[in-house]
């Protein structure tokens, strides 16, 4: 069978400054890459400083912890500082604990407040910072990264799911909110992604095979394939879309519960 020509997509981000909380791994790494690879000036926010030495030289790097407004601040205020201004701020970090997989009666209070505090207070804290920045510069990027389980749910998962549609319904507010001050806000909504975050958790969702096999293209996607959609929300080809949200998720959300699932072996390992 003859292979036909794919198409390919280059971005220039020189000069542009980037922030992405959650950087240092999965696919805040991969977005951290790939705009370093665009040659755009990258800040990395995370709360692990010992995987900050990982990160490829090009990418700077700030510990801090998003559920801490002052942390936030602080990391907004550093970029400007080395490099004059704020293009575009992805909001990334998220938890997403293995014992928040219970029924809502048995989660833990402090287990909830802290989901909160990251996955929800963390990104309006970041938010909160770079608008301001923004609106001095009349323009302006900012990504929330959501989840497939924003629009959909099942058993025993209380907290993250709705915490990500929160996610989305940010993303709108705040496109509404700043459009006409030439800020553009969109969310991304990753199906199963091959993250240490997804892998931690794969036994509780039947397994990698069974994981890959609910998604129609048959496999668990990659984060260099959110950080492409990322790159092309944060770019001027994507300059009459804000308040929004993007499905990255392998056709997962147009699979209906009632759809006969795949045969398990046409699943596929490339692309």
């Amino acid at each position: 069978m003859t292979h036909r020509p794919i198409g390919q997509i280059n971005y220039d981000n020189r000069d542009r400054v980037v922030l992405v909380s959650g950087g240092a791994s999965g696919i805040g790494l991969a977005i951290c890459e790939s705009f370093a690879e665009s040659s755009a000036r990258v800040l990395c926010m995370d709360i692990d400083h010992a995987a900050a030495k990982a990160l490829p030289a090009a990418i700077e790097f700030i510990q801090g912890d998003t559920s801490r407004e002052a942390d936030c601040q602080a990391a907004v205020e550093h970029a400007v500082e080395l490099w004059g201004g704020l293009d575009v701020l992805v909001n990334n970090a998220a938890i997403q604990p293995k014992a928040s997989y219970v029924p809502l009666d048995q989660l833990d209070a402090e287990l909830w407040q802290q989901m909160v505090a990251v996955n929800l207070s963390g990104y309006s804290f970041l938010a909160k910072h770079a608008v301001r920045i923004m609106l001095a510069q009349h323009s302006g990027v900012i990504v929330n990264m959501a989840s497939g389980q924003a629009h959909r749910t099942a058993r025993q998962v209380p907290s993250y799911g709705p915490l990500k549609a929160a996610n989305v319904l940010q993303s709108m507010q705040w496109g509404i909110e700043y459009a006409r001050q030439g800020i553009r806000v969109v969310s991304v909504s990753p199906g199963a992604i091959d993250t240490p975050l997804v892998r931690a958790s794969l036994e509780a969702q039947g397994g990698e095979r069974e994981l890959a096999n609910r998604h129609p293209l048959g496999r668990i996607g990659r984060a260099a394939e959110v950080a492409a959609a990322v790159l092309w929300l944060s770019s001027s080809a994507a300059s009459f879309v804000t308040a929004t949200d993007l499905a990255v998720d392998g056709g997962l959300g147009a699979m209906g519960a009632f759809a006969d699932p795949y045969p398990i072996d046409t699943l596929r390992e490339d692309t």
